[in-house]
């Protein structure tokens, strides 16, 4: 087994826990406190099932794209917090209500870092094999904490934030487009031009010179050595 095989599987179990494993919990929780109570209580047992049906749903299209899976899991495992504080009011039982605001801030806690652990078992170390894989591969841009070079199997994306939507907050190129990329070192002080409404602190240290569509642009990004090669080889890949 492969080095990028081993990631993957372990990737997928703490994804699977993200979309799957919190709603499960929930649902747990949500039967017990009903089973506790009038048969009217199972009604209860509705919200859960939805979140664990909608994380099924979106677990196979969200499996290589982690730029997903922080949103999802944050917004789960508040959600279980809440409902899971909340719920045994319906059977008279009011004090784990006070635990709520807590409750909520944990399992948004507990969502993101489950997120996290993915992504650094995917891409810590980054390895050139990554480039054969299906995932799409996040890089940050130095200088604008929210913006993202996403490369994905036949794109490569820039974002100014995980949630951009409008064609002035995102940029997409096909591979076929790209005829050059090259590294660069930046001083700090040059006044970067973006392809997107991007406005970025001028840092000093390693860029990518992307030419595409006849367009010249400068990314800085810590890991520009390895963006490049593993953008050649998905260029490159038969």
């Amino acid at each position: 087994m492969t080095e990028v095989e081993r990631r993957h599987r372990r990737v997928q179990r703490i994804v699977a826990v993200v979309y799957v494993g919190i709603p499960v919990v929930l649902l747990a929780i949500v039967a017990w406190v009903s089973s506790r109570g009038p048969a009217a209580a199972w009604i209860g047992l509705v919200l859960p099932v939805a979140m664990l049906v909608i994380g099924l749903v979106l677990l196979p299209r969200h499996r290589y794209q982690p730029r997903w899976w922080a949103g999802v899991g944050g917004l789960l495992g508040a959600l279980t917090g809440l409902i899971a504080t909340l719920y045994p009011l319906v059977i008279g039982v009011w004090w784990p209500a006070i635990l709520a605001i807590p409750a909520v801030i944990l399992g948004l806690l507990v969502g993101l870092l489950l997120a996290r652990r993915a992504n650094l078992a995917l891409l810590v170390p980054v390895v050139p094999e990554l480039a054969e894989s299906p995932y799409e591969l996040v890089f940050q841009v130095r200088g604008a904490p929210l913006a993202t070079v996403l490369l994905g199997a036949d794109t490569i994306q820039i974002r100014s934030s995980p949630t951009a939507r409008n064609e002035d907050q995102t940029r997409s190129y096909p591979l076929s487009a790209i005829t050059g990329t090259f590294e660069a070192s930046l001083s700090g002080a040059e006044r970067l031009k973006f392809p997107i409404a991007l406005t970025a602190v001028g840092t000093p240290g390693p860029a990518v010179i992307l030419q595409a569509s006849g367009e010249d642009w400068v990314l800085p990004t810590n890991e520009a050595a390895i963006l490049i090669e593993l953008l050649d080889r998905r260029r490159n890949k038969p």
